[in-house]
């Protein structure tokens, strides 16, 4: 509501007053509180930095003292201990600010991209699913138009996109990592090898060399669909698994397994494995257009960099599956030792209370 003249306007100023000063004085506790803050985040890192060094010790001192049988009982419960004091350390680092690596210091600079709120973090995450979602939707729509049309202009856009898409990829996963996330080195290096790809697919002139391969590659990329069936993947697994309390908010790659996900990654491996043997279409179509009179330099480097991502991709994804079906199979033995030993606990219980029964009797 405005004032009609000059003496309620500075009435209300001098009301507005009251309020500064009490707001200036929130604000000076709110710096105090910073000041405070970052000091605890020094000591706590000191603080593990010293835990870390002795435990690195006493780990080197167990290695030499395991030839000891006498002392086997003690050294392997001080093993168990370790590893879950190592395990408790790693918790406390994610609650703690890190510093960038080399790839987000080009980038950015040394600004300090770590996420401390849990809730924030897992919200970040999931808005990294959401891009990759929304960006596989719209370069397959793309492909398809380019499919049906032969405009340069709209085959342009599309590899610039593609440039643009796997870029950001490249930063937003390198602050993932920063903040606790385990993805594998493969997959990083998946995307800077795609946005090389893409980069060299840009300045590939318009030969005929590329109008022979255009069609090809468009249809790869309409294969999207794949990545559209990972990211959901991966999405439902972190949230099914951040309700049961079990999973890092930033994790990507699932390393941690329930008989839930092998069903959805059974039926997720046959699309990927498709998506894997275009790409080495993709190379051999290539190594054949090395040959081509008008050949250029941008056919060799890809057909090169398309049998490197299907090298990679398959031998990734084939040593996850023996490793998927092994925690699978541990599950499965650890459910039934668990089911026995309530079985048995059970059982003791109900003898148990049959022999309190028959005391009385007894006494009679």
């Amino acid at each position: 509501m405005e004032f009609t003249d000059l003496d309620s306007c500075v009435k209300d100023f001098s009301d507005l007053g009251a309020d500064y000063k009490v707001l200036e004085e929130l604000n000076r506790e709110y710096i105090n509180k910073l000041q405070e803050v970052g000091e605890l985040q020094e000591k706590c890192m000191k603080g593990i930095t010293h835990q870390s060094y002795r435990l690195g010790i006493i780990n080197r001192s167990i290695k030499k003292l395991k030839g000891n049988a006498e002392n086997a009982d003690v050294l392997k419960n001080l093993g168990k201990d370790m590893d879950r004091r190592k395990v408790q350390l790693h918790e406390m680092e994610q609650t703690l600010p890190k510093q960038n690596g080399l790839y987000l210091k080009i980038i950015l600079g040394n600004v300090n991209v770590s996420i401390l709120n849990k809730n924030d973090k897992f919200r970040y995450k999931d808005e990294y699913e959401k891009f990759k979602l929304v960006l596989s939707v719209i370069g397959f729509v793309m492909a398809v138009v380019n499919l049906f049309t032969n405009l340069r202009v709209l085959e342009l856009s599309f590899m610039f996109l593609l440039v643009w898409y796997y870029c950001t990829l490249t930063i937003r996963e390198s602050i993932l990592k920063v903040n606790g996330s385990r993805i594998k080195g493969w997959w990083r290096l998946h995307h800077f090898i795609s946005t090389v790809v893409s980069g060299v697919l840009l300045i590939w002139p318009n030969t005929r060399t590329w109008y022979e391969f255009r069609q090809q590659f468009m249809w790869n990329m309409s294969l999207c669909v794949v990545q559209y069936l990972q990211f959901r993947y991966q999405q439902g697994c972190l949230y099914r698994l951040k309700a049961l309390g079990e999973r890092h908010n930033m994790d990507i790659t699932i390393e941690g397994f329930h008989s839930w996900m092998w069903r959805g990654l059974s039926f997720l491996l046959p699309f990927l494995y498709v998506g894997y043997i275009y790409q080495l279409y993709n190379a051999y179509t290539l190594f054949q257009l090395s040959f081509h009179p008008e050949s250029t330099w941008q056919v060799p480097v890809l057909c090169g960099l398309f049998f490197v991502l299907f090298l990679g991709n398959t031998v990734t994804t084939s040593l996850v599956i023996p490793q998927k079906f092994g925690e699978r199979v541990a599950i499965i033995k650890f459910r039934m030792l668990t089911m026995l030993q309530i079985d048995l606990a059970a059982r003791n219980h109900v003898n148990a209370l049959s022999s309190e029964s028959s005391q009385p009797k007894k006494n009679e």
